[in-house]
Parts: structure tokens; sequence; C-alpha cells
């Protein structure tokens, strides 16, 4: 993204591009309000520089004499406004032959187009929000689950960054007595009570790997839980897939092989979104493609979070299934026994003493709610009923194990009894990571490389 002046206009379509009942156009700078002013005749017969904040105006937006769109226009005077400076909304027909000509006028009449994230940029630089909250900005935007939407929103609040702020500010706190200690370094006198210090960073630790362990389920919330549904050919794996789904996405024949590749596709369930993935039947075949199908479902089965592996409820697996967890011993595999349907009275009565198969019919949806209450289960998601914070952004993920390994370097230092000069520098180091999150430092790249993201007109 570029580096232009924000003390100019901008102005793009703040809702989705296309045609639609409505669409909003957004313009954010020191003369929004004049400028949509000067282009709009309203009913009232009241000019919008003479409005309150956060009022809404009927009205028509005019290029001379000709009469573009009857609009509304809503105004919100700065600093009480999303980006902290004059806007204007102008919801006018979503007509795209209209958005383009609304967009155009105020183009030439003081304004331009907003780069992508632009008007969230500005909000972030106006001190309207920091850096974590803009960013969970865009991943509201994104969110397609109940889950995703939930991190982002409490994000968005301030959550994470009000925890990050509250441990930076205590090690700057700090920070500033070693700092001072320098000042008097041939008096030999401390300012920093190295027992409260000590007790700082070890509750700073605790945090940051809370933090940091948080990322594993802020992850999979953000980017769905991959589950790979594997076993041997004609057990039922495309069957449960559709079952799963509800909806016919993978063929389904009583042919052993038919599923030759991974058919993927992905749901929600309790809020999470589920990654399904169907794999090539396991086998030993001549069969060059279908051999392709199952090296690809040895590559699913490492790449996935959880695996279902199934097997007939009538045929006794337990050395195939000892295999695969020897094999993958770090994988969590639920064992499901399908076609239940089809086995006599004293095999289920096994199974069901046994208590190590989830037993399904997938063909007729028998046991699939259990099943996905286990998937639930499995996906460790009880931060989210807790309204822990969880970490889901990558550069946080990076910053705060940066900041731990200086915090470490410190720790380590203080044990040491290492010279405070050599002290301050890992200090430095972790209040510069820190601040890396909130925002509290940033450089035009960092700032570029964020709101490039965004979709234009937020």
């Amino acid at each position: 993204m570029s580096s232009p002046s924000y003390n100019d206009n901008i102005i793009a379509l703040a809702s989705a591009a296309g045609t639609g009942a409505i669409a909003i156009i957004r313009i954010s700078g020191p003369d929004a309000i004049e400028i949509a002013a000067s282009k709009f005749q309203p009913y009232a017969k009241k000019h919008l520089l003479d409005q309150k904040s956060h009022t809404i105006h009927l009205g028509h937006i005019v290029d001379g004499k000709t009469i573009l769109d009857k609009v509304l226009v809503s105004i919100f005077k700065g600093p009480n406004s999303y980006t902290g400076e004059n806007v204007t909304e102008i919801s006018c027909h979503g007509s795209p032959y209209i958005q383009q000509q609304l967009i155009q006028l105020f183009l030439r009449n003081g304004c331009r187009m907003a780069n992508a994230g632009e008007f969230t940029l500005r909000a972030f630089l106006n001190g309207k929000m920091d850096l974590s909250q803009a960013e969970a900005v865009a991943d509201l935007i994104a969110s397609d689950s109940e889950a995703s939407h939930q991190v982002a929103l409490q994000q968005m609040r301030g959550g994470f960054s009000n925890e990050i702020q509250a441990l930076r500010e205590e090690l700057l706190n700090f920070a500033s007595l070693i700092e001072l200690e320098l000042d008097f370094s041939q008096e030999d006198v401390e300012f920093a009570d190295r027992t409260q210090f000590e007790l700082l960073l070890n509750r700073i630790t605790e945090v940051l790997e809370r933090l940091i362990d948080s990322f594993a389920l802020g992850n999979v919330i953000k980017n769905g839980i991959p589950v790979a549904i594997v076993g041997e050919p004609n057990v039922g794996k495309s069957t449960l897939l559709n079952a799963l789904l509800n909806e016919e996405r993978a063929i389904v024949s009583s042919i052993a092989g038919t599923t030759r590749d991974t058919v993927e596709d992905q749901i929600s369930i309790g809020g999470i979104n589920f990654r399904f993935i169907d794999t090539a039947g396991i086998r030993d075949t001549t069969d060059q493609v279908e051999q392709i199908g199952i090296e690809r479902a040895f590559e699913k089965i490492a790449q996935a979070a959880l695996v279902l592996y199934l097997v007939d409820a009538c045929m006794d697996k337990s050395q195939e299934i000892a295999q695969l967890r020897q094999k993958y011993p770090d994988k969590k595999i639920v064992v499901i026994a399908n076609k239940i349907d089809g086995i006599d009275q004293p095999r289920l009565a096994q199974l069901q003493r046994d208590n190590t198969h989830i037993l399904i019919s997938a063909k007729h949806g028998d046991g699939i709610e259990r099943l996905k209450e286990t998937l639930l289960t499995l996906s460790n998601t009880g931060a989210l009923g807790k309204n822990d914070i969880i970490v889901t952004n990558n550069r946080h993920y990076d910053a705060l194990l940066k900041a731990l390994e200086a915090i470490q370097k410190v720790k380590e230092a203080m044990s040491d009894d290492i010279a405070s000069d050599l002290m301050a520098i890992d200090i430095r180091e972790a209040l510069f990571h820190l601040g890396e999150i909130t925002g509290q430092v940033s450089t035009d790249d960092l700032l570029g490389n964020i709101f490039s993201n965004f979709c234009i007109g937020k």
C-alpha cells in the first residue's frame, strides 16, 4: 500500500460490490460533510453542515441539474466517528451503474479512491482503536462460524490488547527504574526491587505462555479443523461424509475403490468449522490411479487434526487400528464402526461392551449426532465457553514468541546476576515485541502489509 496523505478526503463503496437493494458509499476526511452537501438536495431544505452529528437525511444527489438518485445521507462529525474524521455515508439504490455514477461524481469534486483498509487505518492513526483491534475488524468481516465471530468480536472490543497493554505498562515501569540505575552505575544503587521484578517476570511468562498455547485453538477456529475420513474400501466413508454434510457430496457405490481422490467439504458443528476430507480406501492395489489416491489419503492423515477411522461393524480390525495408532502416535484417532444396521445382536452387544468404537449407521443416520458431540469434545474448545482470550493472528503469535524469548533472557540475567545494562537490552526487546501487537511500535511497511489485506471500503 502506498503512503498517501491522511489529511485528504477518501471515498469507497462500503457495501458489497454488485447489484442489491441498497449500496453504501462512504466518504471520510476533513471536508467529507461539505463535499456530500455540495451535491445533495435535502427534502428538509436544511444544509448538511448545519445538521447534528449522527443524523440521517433524505434527499437527492445531483450532478448539475441532473438527479442521479434518491438517497439517505448519514453524517458523523469527528472525532466521534469510525475514522475519527468527518464521515458521510450515502445509502443509494444498489444498481452498479448508480454506485459508479455517484462515486465518479465525488471523485471529480474533492475525493480520491480509498486504498484497501484505509478507513480502518485512519481509525488506528487517529486513536479510535489499536492495531490488534483493527486486525480484528478484518477477522470479523471474514468470520464464517459462530466461534470465529465470537473470537474476533472479543478482540475488537479490546480484550486481547487490554491484557497486552497492562503487561507492557508494568514492564515499562520496571524498565524505567532499570534504566535509571544505569545513570547511577558508579554509585552501585538499585532502584528496581529485584524480588518484585522477578514476580512480574514470572507473571508475564505465565500470561505469554497461555496466549501462545491458545493459538493452536485459535488457528483451527479461524481456518477450520481438518478431519480425515479413512478406512478400507467400501466401509462407508463417502456415505458418512454425505451424512455429516446432509447432502450427496461424494459418490456412493458398492464397487470398491470408487473414491480415488480426496473429496472435501466444510460444515459448522456447535459454532466450530470442520473440514471433512473423504479419502480413497486404503488397501493393496496394482491400479496406479487408485494407488495415487491411497498415497494422498496418507498425506491427509498426516495433515489432519482429527482422524475418523471407519471400519465395517461386522469385522474385527483391532490389528489394523493398532497399526494406525502406532504409525500416527500423536494423532487423535476416532474409531467408528459403521453398518450397525447389518449386524446381529450378539455382535452389537459385544461392540457396546467394548466401548472403543462409536457405533453408527451412516446410511440411516444412526449415531451421527454422537459422533458430532465427540468431534466437539476432541476439538478442545472449552476456552470459548469460558470466554478466555484466544490468539488467532499469526503476527500476534510470532510477536508473543519473541517477547517470551526476551523475557526468558531477562530471567536468566537475573539469576546469573548479569549487569543491568545488558538486562536492559532484553527488556527493551520484550517491550518492542509487545508494542508491535497493539501498534505502539509500528512501521509504514508493517501497516502497509496489514491494511493491504483489508477489503476496499473498510
